[in-house]
């Protein structure tokens, strides 16, 4: 089934071109220590439990079978809905593998604890109107400054942004909101394809803040400034891995998005596990038509 999904992802959505360049700030980890033997918690990195259990796949609005149907054009999940359903066929793949080899009754509970801690997946994105250039440079300004080699520096990172959009409402104009729960064991990779494909749609990433790591791209050509008179859009997208699962609202209208906004915004420093923003365009004289922005974003809603 997963090579029919990947052919159909490939038939639906083709690869494109994409002409603005953008910027890029985030960081996280996904680090998680081996369980003590005593049961208590020791050591760095995530190990927070979610009770329960299981975990959920992707809420993209479509019905019946969550992973599946919403690919297929039932409910919007496009691209997002296919790679979690990726990532959980892999878990459960591994899963019947390892099922069939010997293994230690520590490795088994190791592999039982960490393949039942979902983690959050939310992927944001609004289009706005070319006349937000404030947003651009509220971005451009927390990329020079933000700690994005720390949990509480990546708070700010994504307060401050959700922040910037909640104080321009009259300049959204598209948008779409998807969420999803992962085994944690496979969050890290799915985050990552998730960071790669939102990147892949960027001529070349003129600002970036990385872990710690700021880096711009002058071997482009293209310098850090306003976007063209004759620009129409700005884009951004917010992707967030979370030990906290969100009781979001994904329909798309003003005051919903509005609210979606200042949950994401208000999670905490212990909760964040990963955080990417990536908006474009970003570099002096460019230019997002509307064209560009509906083929790079195919499912952005119009507010």
């Amino acid at each position: 089934m997963i090579p029919l999904l990947a052919a159909t992802l490939i038939l639906v959505y083709p690869l494109q071109s994409y002409a603005a360049s953008g910027g890029r700030i985030g960081g996280g980890s996904f680090r998680s220590p081996s369980v003590p033997r005593g049961g208590s918690y020791g050591g760095g990195g995530y190990r927070g439990g979610y009770g329960g259990g299981g975990y959920r796949g992707y809420r993209g609005g479509g019905i019946g079978f969550p992973f599946i149907l919403p690919i297929f054009g039932f409910g919007g999940g496009g691209l997002f809905g296919f790679l979690i359903l990726m990532s959980i066929a892999g878990v459960i793949a591994n899963s019947i593998r390892g099922g069939s080899s010997p293994s230690t009754g520590n490795s088994q509970r190791s592999l039982s604890e960490t393949s039942t801690r979902p983690v959050t997946m939310v992927q944001l994105q609004i289009g706005l109107l070319a006349s937000a250039k404030g947003l651009q440079k509220d971005l451009r300004e927390l990329a020079s400054s933000a700690d994005t080699n720390t949990s509480i520096g990546l708070q700010r990172v994504l307060q401050e942004t959700t922040l910037s959009l909640m104080r321009q409402p009259n300049l959204w104009a598209y948008a779409n909101l998807e969420t999803g729960q992962v085994p944690f064991n496979s969050a890290e990779s799915t985050f990552n394809r998730l960071s790669l494909t939102e990147r892949s749609k960027l001529k070349a990433e003129i600002t970036s803040n990385f872990s710690g790591q700021l880096f711009s791209d002058k071997a482009s050509g293209i310098q850090s400034g306003e976007a063209a008179k004759t620009n129409e859009y700005i884009a951004v997208t917010i992707l967030v891995a979370s030990k906290k699962a969100f009781a979001l609202n994904e329909s798309i209208n003003g005051e919903s998005l509005l609210e979606s906004l200042r949950i994401i915004g208000s999670m905490t420093s212990t909760d964040l596990i990963a955080l990417e923003v990536i908006w474009q365009p970003e570099g002096s004289g460019d230019v997002l038509s509307a064209e560009e922005l509906v083929t790079a974003y195919p499912n952005l809603k119009h507010l």
